[in-house]
């Protein structure tokens, strides 16, 4: 008998490096990223139902100013990759998405993003539909431009304007572990209105990018931190200093690496090992109060979404 019930956990993402090279022909901007998945998720749980398509988010432990902020549940991305595949396939049946929202909202995590990849990923399979991970990541394509790298679910080069994805294999030895510290501000930073602040001149050189991949590829933490790169940055710090300090402290708390994630406002620290990563979180809180909006989290080079059946509703 058909399962009709799956449960998916589709995990935030952060920017190793983000390069914007200038303004296209249609609009957007060519970009270079190094993307990674981390272990911060939101939870998407899918029933089968007849033709209609419904989606359903519960807010958990996000700061109350972004609820105003949440599209309308049939505008929102996942009901959006839910109708696109279902139009795709000419599947006849539909689902009832029940999100459980951790990643923050508009913070540059790709929480939009991870829900729709998840969506695609996780119908594909409730629906038996059949596609590959190529043509999930294409349909990706026409929906976002951080949904490809998100379905694929593992450490990538992303360019264009995020459709060419080419993966990146992580070959870390056994015990490397990368933790990270994420702050979050409680608003959300528009990423067109950044897109249209930024001024060309603020990428990385050439040696940085290949230094941050080798890092990557490697597992080589120290070598990573010092590559870290984010064109995005001064067009952010400018318009909203609070997340300049918030990265300065981080930086004071001792933290190995600190930067911008996407286009804000979450602000990430890369620590030595886990128990760095609490105490700056614990420095974090102690200082600047409990309103600020922290986690800890881990890097997950070859990271997926974690599937699960009907009777396995949450890991």
């Amino acid at each position: 008998m058909k399962n009709e019930n799956l449960t998916l956990l589709a995990p935030a993402k952060i920017n190793l490096t983000l390069e914007i090279f200038g303004k296209r022909a249609d609009g957007y901007h060519d970009l270079r990223s190094l993307v990674v998945p981390v272990s911060l998720y939101d939870t998407l749980t899918f029933t089968l139902q007849e033709r209609e398509i419904e989606v359903m988010c519960e807010v958990v432990g996000l700061p109350g100013e972004v609820l105003p902020l949440l599209p309308a549940p049939g505008d929102n991305l996942a009901a959006r990759a839910a109708r696109l595949l279902q139009e795709t396939t000419g599947y006849s049946r539909g689902a009832r998405i029940h999100i459980r929202k951790e990643i923050p909202i508009g913070g540059g995590m790709g929480g939009g993003s991870a829900d729709a990849a998840g969506t695609l990923r996780g119908l594909n399979s409730l629906w038996g539909t059949g596609l590959s991970v190529e043509a999930l990541m294409e349909l990706g394509a026409q929906l976002g431009s951080d949904i490809p790298a998100m379905v694929y679910g593992k450490a990538v080069c992303m360019e264009g304007r995020g459709e060419k994805i080419t993966p990146v294999p992580c070959c870390w030895t056994a015990g490397v572990d990368w933790w990270i510290v994420v702050v979050n501000p409680g608003f959300t930073v528009p990423t067109g209105d950044v897109y249209r602040r930024f001024r060309s001149g603020l990428t990385s050189t050439e040696e940085t990018f290949i230094n941050a991949r080798f890092a990557l590829e490697r597992g080589d933490q120290k070598l990573a931190c010092a590559s870290l790169v984010n064109s995005l940055e001064v067009p952010v710090y400018d318009k909203y200093p609070l997340l300049a300090i918030v990265a300065g402290r981080l930086k004071s708390a001792g933290a190995a690496g600190v930067l911008l994630s996407g286009s804000g406002a979450s602000v990430f620290a890369v620590a030595e090992n886990h128990e760095q990563a609490l105490a700056i979180e614990a420095r974090m809180k102690r200082e600047n109060g409990s309103w600020l909006w922290t986690r800890v989290a881990q890097i997950l080079p070859d990271g997926v979404m974690v599937a699960h059946g009907p009777l396995e509703a949450r890991v």
